[in-house]
């Protein structure tokens, strides 16, 4: 294929499709799935409810506040570029290697599986259980080549020119929204229950673990640091369940009017997601006692929903929607991640292919680096492991990246800034403090993934050493 390095980036995208962007990377399997695990860790519904509002609450304090950068730096790259310029570009290297090598293939290759799991639910021979090939290192299921075939048919789609694969995302993501409110709205006529709601909400707010023994629900009361403990692992799903929204900052450079579009998609995305995360739940917990929702087989909530619903073909039904929302969801990360290594790329910071644009003004040659990475994911199977491992990660870029703000403030007062942070000061410090106490709460209770994920942050110093090294001796020869 062509390749033209005086090519630029196209603004093709509009309001709608910079809000499908945001909305359709934010949501994957994880409203099917996480509620299961927070039902075990704080019990009571109003506790459970409360997670996912606080989550919601958190990520349109983020969301509003990225506003202001992105209209500063309506640049392709977003988070990376706002951190170089905050700080430095060892920074946003630290930021630019976590992404690459675990957040966002990591978060391809999770979802893409999930796309596989599901579809086996239509066709039983794409299942994880038919192994295919079986060695000592590695066994590869069915279920992963069909993770990797969807990668790879994105990654192509999206080398075809951001015009094809917008058309994805918006029919996609709209499909999703309009199968989740429909979803939601079932439950609630169909399914829903007095005696259920009623009693789900009798303790609604007595904080408690869940555990089975021998078939029966044993409650262990939860106060102090402990409750606080249980908090920071229930928000650890439901952040991570309304993450990804950032990634419509990536492609800043193919937006039109990217300083007030990406702002206001941003708030829009996360708004729309926000209300349907929260509605889900109120509706899991109007069509399911507490103790279902806890230990629903697999932690597929959503499964033990839409049978209460739909009866019989409530796992189809569930089945076809997780379907069509991972699928647009991972065609959302693809499109967008690639962007974060042109720009890196371009600051001589990674492969100097990633930094060129091909005929259709994409990055085509990232576009495939991120989808060969994100298919050795698939076949480790380590996948999920690794987005464990650098959730603290993510949430000390995050702090970062909002305490960029005041930095900036001061560092470049005279940038214009055609949209300033919501709520200035107030809410971006409120932003900090909740993720910072959420991480150090991490820190403590969940250290087998905290220190180990502060490790592959790290890795990534003697990388940017490298870089470094390298690019002085070619400046020297």
């Amino acid at each position: 294929m062509e390749i033209n390095q005086t090519k630029s980036f196209k603004p093709t995208l509009g309001l709608l499709d910079a809000t499908m962007v945001v909305a359709g990377s934010m949501i994957g399997s994880g409203i099917f799935l996480v509620t299961a695990e927070i039902a075990r860790n704080v019990g009571g519904a109003g506790w459970i409810t409360a997670m996912w509002v606080l989550a919601g609450v958190v990520t349109l304090i983020a969301a509003l506040s990225y506003g202001e950068l992105s209209g500063m730096y309506p640049k392709a790259g977003g988070q990376y570029v706002y951190l170089r310029e905050a700080y430095n570009p060892f920074i946003a290297f630290l930021f630019g290697w976590t992404q690459f090598g675990v957040i966002q293939t990591g978060t391809i290759a999770a979802v893409a599986v999930a796309f596989a799991k599901f579809t086996a639910y239509l066709v039983p021979g794409f299942s994880e259980k038919n192994i295919l090939f079986e060695s000592s290192l590695v066994n590869i299921s069915a279920a992963q080549i069909v993770a990797i075939v969807s990668i790879v048919i994105l990654t192509y789609i999206n080398t075809r020119g951001v015009k094809h694969g917008k058309v994805i995302q918006t029919v996609f993501t709209l499909a999703k929204l309009l199968s989740l409110f429909g979803l939601i709205i079932f439950g609630f006529l169909l399914g829903a229950k007095a005696e259920i709601w009623n009693a789900n909400w009798e303790n609604a707010w007595n904080a408690s673990s869940l555990s089975l023994t021998d078939g029966n629900m044993v409650t262990s009361a939860l106060s102090g640091i402990g409750l606080m403990g249980a908090i920071a692992i229930s928000m650890k799903g439901s952040l991570f369940s309304s993450d990804a929204w950032n990634n419509v900052t990536f492609i800043a450079a193919e937006i039109k009017n990217p300083q007030k579009n990406i702002g206001r998609s941003l708030f829009l995305g996360t708004l729309i997601v926000t209300i349907i995360y929260v509605s889900a739940n109120l509706m899991y917990l109007a069509v399911l006692p507490v103790k279902e929702i806890a230990f629903a087989a697999n932690d597929r909530v959503g499964v033990a929903a839409a049978e209460h619903i739909f009866g019989n073909t409530g796992s189809m039904v569930i089945a076809v929607m997780i379907m069509i929302s991972t699928f647009g969801c991972n065609n959302g990360l693809i499109l967008s991640g690639a962007r974060i290594y042109y720009t890196m790329a371009q600051d001589k910071l990674f492969f100097k292919g990633a930094g060129e644009l091909n005929a259709n003004s994409v990055p085509a040659k990232g576009l495939w680096i991120q989808c060969f990475w994100a298919s050795f994911l698939c076949l480790t199977g380590r996948y999920n492991d690794l987005l464990a491992l650098v959730i603290f990660g993510v949430l000390l870029f995050y702090i970062l990246t909002i305490l960029g703000i005041f930095v900036l403030r001061s560092k470049r007062p005279d940038i214009e800034r055609p949209y300033k942070a919501f709520g200035y000061p107030v809410l971006p410090v409120i932003y900090i403090v909740v993720a910072l106490g959420l991480a150090l709460l991490l820190l403590m209770f969940e250290t087998r993934y905290t220190l180990p994920g502060l490790g592959i942050i790290l890795m990534g110093v003697p990388l940017y050493y490298l870089a470094m090294s390298r690019q002085r001796r070619n400046q020297a020869s």
